[in-house]
């Protein structure tokens, strides 16, 4: 197999952390090709179709000096998507603009006979905040608005409240307001900027005391294992971004029976690699663009998830 990511700079990787490197490493094991290359070095010509400036990289195995290119000559590194067996999306958020622009690249490249997960169309249709909408019967009671005034019926209703913008990631911009109410008026107007951005606002869980369950589905079906994300420090947020402890730990039944309702319907769509995020009994986001905890769930439970990937790639190529 000869795979081509697409993804942040290597040269920013924390590989003690990284589910893309993780990925990287189990296709080098396997003898797998890899080459690694940026959306910004996308590009497409009428008469050679979507091509890439592309690294070809050997993993050292060391964490700090991580890989090394090899050296091909220039005519090489511009390579066309379609000569791949698999080129594996994982740019990381924000969703923005040149995100936007990359997946009708990349989609393009499809067009062309290239194979490419997650599937481009399925991250434009995933908004990753939004997706939950279609599954209510998982979720807690939210609200998607830019009316101030449905924010304060919600938070009258409900008393103790999360809100938050549809474009973070890391948990930022996220805001609790409790029973009292205080800043509820000055934290609407800085997410919504007086009704021109729209905002989600949901239901406090006081299950994020046992942490933001990150549970990951691949190729439709569950991980067995899940990272649960706990606060630290006061903190009402579990991302790790925000400082959030990750522990590794059995899917619960609940996990379970979300992850298993979700899977078969989101892999039908072209989405390999989804991480669920479940507070409690909860489903408060979908992750399509870059999951992660790949190396978190290994090195504490023992389960190789990059494995699991890497078998599900290779079925998916193969059907």
């Amino acid at each position: 197999m000869n795979l081509l990511f697409v993804a942040d700079p290597l040269e920013t990787f924390k590989t003690y952390k990284d589910s893309t490197y993780t990925m990287m490493r189990e296709a080098q094991r396997r003898g797998w090709r890899v080459a690694a290359c940026e959306p910004r070095h996308l590009i497409w010509r009428a008469q050679t179709g979507v091509q890439a400036h592309v690294r070809r990289i050997t993993l050292t195995g060391h964490e700090e000096h991580w890989f090394h290119e090899t050296p091909d000559a220039p005519a090489l590194r511009l390579a066309a998507l379609r000569d791949f067996d698999a080129v594996i999306m994982r740019k990381d958020p924000p969703f923005d603009s040149e995100y936007f622009y990359a997946t009708h690249l990349l989609e393009q490249a499809e067009r062309e006979g290239a194979r490419v997960y997650n599937k481009p169309r399925a991250l434009r249709d995933h908004p990753e905040k939004l997706a939950i909408l279609e599954f209510p019967q998982f979720t807690a009671p939210t609200l998607v608005t830019r009316d101030a005034q449905a924010v304060r019926d919600f938070h009258a209703e409900h008393h103790d409240i999360i809100l938050k913008p549809l474009d973070g990631m890391g948990g930022m911009g996220i805001f609790r307001v409790n029973a009292e109410g205080l800043n509820l008026g000055s934290i609407i107007e800085t997410l919504n900027r007086h009704g021109a951005q729209t905002v989600m606002v949901q239901k406090f869980l006081p299950a994020i005391a046992q942490g933001d369950k990150r549970v990951l589905v691949i190729g439709g079906q569950p991980v067995p294992f899940c990272l649960a994300r706990i606060p630290q420090g006061g903190e009402v947020r579990g991302n790790l971004a925000a400082g959030g402890l990750g522990v590794a730990q059995p899917l619960s039944a609940r996990d379970r029976e979300i992850a298993e309702t979700l899977g078969p319907i989101l892999a039908a769509r072209g989405l390999l690699l989804v991480g669920l995020d479940i507070i409690g009994d909860c489903l408060t986001e979908i992750n399509v663009t870059s999951p992660t905890c790949f190396r978190e769930i290994a090195d504490q439970a023992g389960f190789d998830v990059a494995a699991m990937f890497m078998d599900a790639l290779a079925a998916a190529r193969k059907g």
